[in-house]
């Protein structure tokens, strides 16, 4: 069921985490190529409720629903509309959710999809079929905020020479193609051996034209909405970005106000709606050496509480910051 080129990442630490699963709902937020949902059935999950904006995982998910068929339930949507979807489908009760974070290796393997700066492809980077391009913001936003996307999201130090030089030669033609930009970024970044210069550029921009981290701090947040007491969360980060984001979260969930200035009272602790949390577990060197991509996962876990939700909504660039609002 899993395709031969995606492996999926840190599922034996997840798994032995989990421990069994039989009789359990269990949602899996990045369907993908279903490597996280095949385990889970195999387990002997009662429930795998999975959800995907990318309409090319259908005919996986399909195949995966005839092969479990009444234990197995696929949204074709995003993840940050988890609680809404699974309300639609009366399921009230999540004993885990998992979600592996970042683009698919299905995605990055397509050159069609716009993913790579390996293969020449249109610069698209949408995991669904709707919303702006990659080449719809390296074309239309000004060279400021081109250059504070590239440095937001891509932790890039020389983002201010790259939308420089990308505003210069889009004034003489527009970007529409991997090979073009990629090639013009590794002029002003120079690659290196098991780096290319334009890796946090891309980053930036499929993270901007997907709204990545909008979607995650949403997920986080409802996860405490869907998940029972006893529940667990676990989340498979690929980016440092992308990990102190679930890290701070579970911080705020565990109802730590934040370091108080010695001038005024220290901060109420109030009850978390996450506990019991793993500490940054990384792949091992057989994992690495099987699958490259998983040398930079880190896995985060926690342990849903019975007390009310502690985080409520917060703004994209707040959590990137580690600034979550606590719910009155």
């Amino acid at each position: 069921m899993v395709t031969a080129s995606h492996i999926p990442v840190l599922i034996n630490p997840i798994m032995q985490a989990l421990g069994g699963l039989q009789g359990k709902v269990v949602v899996d937020a990045t369907f993908g190529a279903g490597g996280y949902s095949n385990r889970f059935l195999q387990a002997g999950a009662k429930h795998v409720v999975a959800f995907d904006r990318d309409p090319n995982v259908v005919p996986i998910a399909e195949k995966l629903a005839a092969k479990y068929p009444g234990q197995f339930l696929f949204f074709a949507g995003c993840f940050s509309e988890v609680d809404g979807l699974l309300s639609q489908a009366n399921i009230d009760h999540v004993d885990v959710l998992a979600a592996d974070l970042g683009v698919s290796s299905m995605q990055l393997d397509q050159a069609d999809r716009g993913f790579s700066f390996m293969r020449d492809g249109p610069l698209d980077m949408r995991m669904g079929a709707q919303g702006l391009s990659a080449a719809d913001l390296v074309n239309q936003l000004d060279e400021g905020d081109l250059a504070n996307l590239i440095f937001q999201f891509g932790e890039e130090r020389a983002s201010r020479r790259i939308a420089s030089a990308i505003v210069a030669r889009r004034q003489e033609q527009a970007f529409s193609r991997t090979a073009e930009l990629a090639g013009l970024v590794e002029q002003v970044v120079r690659s290196r051996p098991g780096h290319h210069g334009a890796t946090r550029t891309f980053q930036a921009l499929r993270i901007a034209v997907n709204r990545e981290f909008d979607e995650l701090a949403q997920l986080l947040v409802r996860s405490q909405h869907v998940l029972v007491s006893g529940g667990q969360l676990c989340v498979v980060a690929f980016h440092s970005l992308e990990d102190r984001m679930v890290k701070t979260f579970f911080k705020a969930s565990a109802g730590e106000a934040g370091q108080a200035s010695r001038y005024q009272p220290a901060p109420s602790v109030i009850p978390g709606s996450f506990e019991k949390f793993s500490k940054a577990i990384k792949a091992d060197d057989e994992e690495v050496a099987m699958n490259m991509r998983a040398r930079s996962a880190v896995l985060r876990m926690g342990t849903r509480t019975q007390h009310p939700p502690v985080v409520a909504a917060t703004s994209e660039m707040d959590a990137l910051r580690g600034r979550w609002r606590i719910a009155a």
